[in-house]
């Protein structure tokens, strides 16, 4: 694909002068790219380039002179600005080509040689400004095949790579989860679900996904025989996409990735699973709305890194099954707890910058000079830092230790190579220390004690010659030289040569003062020529320590992560999970983490199901905290497989190995699935997939429809998580009918969330109780929430009435329909009179809600008359 009025064609290319040529031929190379053309202090963009450019960064169109005879439509910005350009063009999706001057302008016939040397895409950002401090910015490789997906995805910025193998129709989970910034495919392959991300999707061909070539790829830049020590030797399709992907990271980068040294193969089996929705529907780290807060992870971060940000985001994202770790991870935050340390450890871990990152940049070869002193600052504080870690007695807290030692030998060669307070560009100079270099030293020295240096000579002259007015001078034309008088002119020693003939004076240039010129006049450009120099050898120096700097970057987040999981634990009364082997979920007095954090006042409610209490038949008032409940349950089932504390006076857990969620209304227009549709097609999922060992989370299914077919499906739904796939579940519902299942199933439990009404109005109590609800003062809510009081009157006369019919009444809002059981139902006696024998005929399921609606009205009319007889 090309950008639109850039020309293509060699034909046309020969037409335009020698610099569009150039263009041309460079922008031919990247046809779907932007292209930032270096010309002096400016990157430029012409013809579709441009026009799309001025569009997308609001700059100003112009147009360059002609060539083939056209206007060149022209858009540009400063180089130093580019950043904030790129930034800007990155978020909508685009990529950019930075093409850079390579030649020397003062050597070049024609254009100066460029080269296009880094490509800048949404997935592949490694500079600091580009990216989001507290989010993994993830490339993603997809490759499916008869049912199987195979997925690698890399963090360029921290050098983490990673494959699993799995299922397609575990794609959208997948997605939910990593969130890529960018996903690559075969150019051959069509996957609608790819769109949903918003993520930007790049077609390669389809050989770069070839498993074998790409095992070879791999095998070489790890340095190994095969992949097995990895355990991704029989991951093919995994491998395929690896292969791709690590191909196209190299090509943006213009380089080698030095800094991505393993493979980590991720399985299923390791974590809690949390499908699409219910990652949505929980809101771990954004919103439902897409907002970063409230969320859980906005209350749980108060790491004072963001290494440590990002990787709380993982764990989040990522709850372990394995009980021994997380034991480990409980046990550390304990122990900071108890150490009274913890505010130490926070306060030295605040001094330390994104080792992770900029470890990545030194890879790269693009670290700036302030990475290099905040990496060198950072290995100082750590030094504080591990020995503040000595006697908390935990065993993560004493792996982690290990690993924070600082390598002597870099911290000692950024000690002595970089200046306390370095410029922030090397092209600036003024980045390497003194006494690091003597030759800089002393190029340094000739520029800043250049007027020092001519006044020595001069004394030095005057005495050797005697002339007392000699002067030692310097113009931008002449240069260095000594000026004396035509009257002293035969005085001068033998050494002197002339350089200048004046009217009343003679100058002069000796040896020693040329051998300074030399050096005085090159001395800044070969100063900056040498720091340079130094600087990438400083680099060079760090690429043996990339595996250790990672492994101790690595160690600053955990600690970070344990420390804010204790900050929290202590300041927000969380308490410490326990793990056990029985089938239960016992929480007592469960919170609500996030809700807690916006309201005065959170009425805890606990929770208790086991193999005798499988499903808990939740019901009660339309804001009565049904959602609010359920969710705080998974919330704290959830946050203890994390690690952390949980907010909760108690809590002991069984094995969970899933996580499902069925919770608030949403159609999927673009898909072209009503609301219904997706309700149904989330408990499709959560029936075929759950297990005996699967928090189960289900709210108003069935409402979607009518009246009957939705109690009808709610009735079978609960029968089969009960019966086939015996899952813990909160199950909320109106539909009171339900609440008798109660009766023939042991495993069932109803409880309500109670509320009073007073007068018109319904007080919300928020605490839950057992038994089923009263009522759902649904009338009382829609009063709260501003419906007319004339539509509140006739709607309490209408259920009046309503109630008034039901048949086998039994309460205020008995059963509307008389379904005692939605099964074996008794049949009805004969008929007694004209209403019931009307009733006789009447096929509930084939009516629609409008014509129920209006023989309810003819039943009432037909039982008034029998009432009349």
């Amino acid at each position: 694909m090309t950008t639109e009025n850039t020309p293509t064609s060699s034909t046309e290319a020969i037409k335009h002068t020698p610099m569009m040529q150039q263009y041309l031929a460079l922008k031919a190379d990247h046809p779907d790219k932007l292209l930032f053309y270096r010309m002096g202090d400016f990157y430029e963009l012409f013809y579709g380039d441009a026009e799309k450019a001025a569009r997308l960064m609001d700059i100003t169109l112009t147009a360059r002179g002609q060539s083939a005879g056209q206007p060149i439509p022209m858009a540009g910005i400063p180089y130093h600005a580019a950043e904030q350009y790129l930034a800007k063009l990155v978020k909508l999706g685009e990529s950019v080509a930075i093409c850079e001057q390579v030649g020397d302008p003062a050597t070049s016939k024609g254009p100066v040689e460029r080269k296009v040397m880094r490509v800048v895409t949404p997935g592949t950002l490694t500079d600091a400004a580009l990216l989001d401090d507290k989010k993994d910015n993830l490339l993603l490789a997809v490759l499916p095949l008869k049912g199987k997906l195979g997925l690698a995805w890399l963090s360029l910025a921290s050098g983490r790579f990673s494959l699993l193998e799995t299922r397609i129709d575990h794609l959208l989970s997948e997605l939910e989860r990593l969130r890529p910034a960018e996903i690559l495919m075969p150019e051959d392959l069509d996957i609608s679900l790819l769109q949903q991300t918003g993520a930007p999707t790049k077609r390669l061909p389809v050989w770069h996904f070839d498993e074998k070539a790409a095992h070879r790829q791999l095998c070489k830049h790890f340095g190994t025989q095969d992949l097995a020590g990895y355990g991704a030797e029989e991951l093919t399709l995994s491998v395929g996409a690896a292969g791709a992907l690590l191909q196209y990271a190299r090509s943006t980068q213009g380089s080698e990735l030095p800094h991505v040294q393993g493979l980590n193969v991720e399985t299923r089996g390791q974590y809690v699973e949390l499908d699409a929705a219910t990652r949505r529907n929980l809101e771990l780290t954004e919103t439902i709305r897409g907002e970063p807060a409230p969320t859980l992870a906005s209350i749980m971060d108060s790491c004072v890194t963001s290494m440590g940000s990002r990787l709380l985001r993982h764990w989040l994202h990522h709850p372990l099954r394995d009980r021994q770790k997380l034991a480990h991870r409980h046990l550390a935050i304990e122990a900071l707890i108890d150490s009274g340390k913890l505010t130490s450890v926070r306060q030295q871990l605040k001094s330390i910058v994104d080792i992770e990152r900029i470890v990545s940049r030194i890879a790269l070869r693009s670290a700036r000079p302030r990475d290099l002193s905040g990496l060198r600052d950072s290995l100082r504080g750590l030094t504080s830092l591990t020995p503040l870690l000595d006697g908390i007695d935990a065993p993560l807290i004493a792996e982690l230790a290990r690993h924070l030692q600082p390598p002597a030998d870099v911290l000692a060669l950024l000690v002595a190579a970089i200046l306390p307070e370095p410029a922030t560009l090397i092209r600036d100079g003024g980045v390497i220390n003194q006494g690091y270099s003597p030759d800089l030293d002393e190029l340094r020295n000739i520029q800043n004690n250049c007027d020092e240096f001519l006044l020595a000579l001069e004394a030095r002259e005057r005495e050797r010659t005697g002339i007392a007015t000699l002067k030692v001078e310097y113009n931008r034309v002449h240069g260095f030289y000594i000026e004396v008088s035509k009257a002293q002119s035969d005085n001068v020693p033998d050494d002197y040569r002339r350089r200048q003939t004046l009217k009343n004076a003679e100058r002069y240039i000796t040896p020693e003062l040329k051998t300074f010129e030399d050096k005085a006049l090159s001395a800044q450009d070969r100063s900056l020529a040498l720091e340079k120099q130094l600087y990438e050898a400083v680099l060079d120096a760090l690429q043996p320590h990339l595996a250790n700097l990672q492994l101790l970057a690595q160690a600053v987040a955990g600690l970070d992560v344990l420390a804010s999981f204790a900050e929290r634990a202590d300041a927000l009364g969380w308490r410490k999970p326990e793990f056990v082997e029985d089938h239960i979920i016992q929480i007592e007095e469960g919170r609500h983490p996030v809700v807690e954090a916006q309201v005065d006042h959170f009425i805890s409610n606990g929770t208790s199901l086991s193999l005798l209490r499988k499903l808990l038949l939740i019901t009660g008032p339309n804001m009565g905290g049904k959602s609010t409940y359920m969710r705080q349950t998974a919330l704290i089932v959830l946050m203890a497989h994390v690690g952390a504390f949980v907010p909760a006076t108690s809590t002991r857990l069984g094995p969970i190995d899933r996580i499902f969620t069925r919770i608030g209304a949403s159609d999927d227009l673009a898909g072209g699935r009503s609301t219904f549709m997706v309700e149904m097609t989330e408990t499709a999922n959560i029936l075929h997939n759950a297990t005996e060992h699967s928090l189960v989370l289900m709210d108003e299914v069935g409402r979607g429809t009518s009246t009957f077919d939705g109690l009808a499906l709610a009735y079978a739904i609960v029968r089969q998580l009960v019966d086939k796939n015996r899952s813990y579940t909160l199950f909320a519902t109106h539909y009171f009918e339900l609440t008798r299942l109660a009766q023939d199933y042991p495993q069932i439990a109803n409880v309500h969330l109670d509320a009073v009404e007073h007068k018109d109005t319904v007080v919300f109590l928020h605490a839950l109780k057992d038994g089923p609800a009263s009522q759902s003062y649904g009338l009382a809510v829609a009063q709260l929430a501003g419906v007319p009081g004339s539509v509140i009157r006739v709607a309490r006369r209408h259920l009046q009435q309503l109630e008034a019919m039901s048949i086998g009444a039994g309460g205020p809002q008995a059963d509307m329909f008389a379904m005692q059981a939605l099964e074996d139902l008794p049949e009805p006696a004969a008929p007694a009179s004209e209403a019931l024998r009307y009733l006789d005929d009447i096929q509930p399921d084939e009516l629609s809600p409008r014509q129920a609606l209006e023989l309810l009205y003819e039943l009432k009319k037909k039982r008034e008359a029998d009432l009349d007889e």
